[in-house]
């Protein structure tokens, strides 16, 4: 999901601008989103297909979290809105 061509300060700001949640804490979900993204099974064209329910379900069961749901579900999606934003990314219909 994070790309080269996307600054992570940049990132954290935008994110931080749109959810009011602290930037330790962005770090921390952008960091467990990863994770969860690279233990992903890849389908047959090799791209990551993420539940965006399980990803939220996986984040707030890491021990370090200390968000309710509603504030990472908010921190994903600014970080799509971001990444769409800068042609990064976007949704498979």
């Amino acid at each position: 999901m994070m790309s080269e061509n996307v600054n992570e300060q940049e990132l954290v700001q935008y994110i931080a601008g749109e959810t009011k949640a602290d930037a330790a804490a962005i770090k921390l979900v952008l960091k467990h989103e990863q994770t969860f993204i690279n233990n992903s099974k890849e389908n047959a064209k090799g791209e990551v297909e993420v539940d965006s329910d399980e990803l939220v379900d996986y984040v707030l069961s890491r021990p370090d979290i200390k968000l309710d749901e509603l504030t990472v579900e908010s921190i994903l999606e600014a970080e799509m809105d971001f990444l769409m934003e800068k042609g990064v990314a976007g949704y498979e219909d």
